[in-house]
């Protein structure tokens, strides 16, 4: 049976715009690993970065210093999936699409150096681009961290992600397209951006590990 580790933030943990967490049977992550019947390792964490630490949520924030305990904790891993990039976006970082794709780079380099599958090979990796926070937010009480700006950067991710997956032959998904954002907040996916994103990671995934 296939393992796929899903790393990223409150949207892979599975946060409900209404409050509360969505159910094991409504998360991408949940419905991923029923429809590829593989092992999903869920790790998620609301607020986390690539690189860096929130001065105001906490020093525990950096995915990079989560990483490596992350994947020799949870070894073998065939595959890793990386949608990382929202919180970066936020006013207080002052971060372009180019800075934030240079901190996921980090991250697709440590998933060389720890990870590894059954044969001791390091994991696939597959970047997924987060849909960009929409101007809902700006009405909401998520409008102080992020602001007009996280807007226009979240939409700039794509473009650097998918070159940098070209640059380090890793796959590449634009979530855009299919995982609609809640107008509840315009930041955390809507129950059916959660269905619409498992079915196309799916299908992604299928191809990458070559999974009937």
């Amino acid at each position: 049976m296939s393992r796929i580790l899903c790393f990223g933030d409150s949207n892979t943990y599975g946060y409900n715009p209404k409050g509360g967490r969505y159910g094991e049977s409504e998360r991408w992550t949940a419905r991923l690993a029923a429809r590829l019947g593989a092992t999903v390792i869920e790790e998620g964490l609301g607020g986390r970065t690539c690189v860096l630490d929130d001065p105001t949520e906490g020093g525990y924030k950096s995915g990079a210093a989560y990483l490596p305990p992350c994947l020799t904790s949870h070894a073998p891993l065939d595959a890793v999936v990386l949608m990382l990039g929202t919180n970066d976006a936020k006013a207080r970082f002052g971060l372009t699409p180019v800075t934030i794709s240079e901190g996921l780079a980090q991250l697709v380099r440590l998933i060389r150096l720890y990870g590894a599958d059954a044969a001791g090979q390091p994991p696939a990796v597959l970047i997924v681009a987060p849909p960009p926070v929409t101007p809902a937010v700006l009405a909401t009480r998520l409008a102080e961290p992020f602001g007009a700006r996280a807007i226009e950067v979240t939409r700039g991710i794509a473009a650097e992600y998918a070159r940098l997956a070209r640059l380090t032959r890793c796959a590449f998904f634009d979530a855009a397209p299919v995982a609609e954002i809640s107008p509840l907040d315009g930041v955390h996916l809507s129950l059916e951006g959660h269905a619409a994103l498992a079915d196309a990671l799916t299908c992604e995934l299928r191809r990458i590990l070559q999974m009937p």
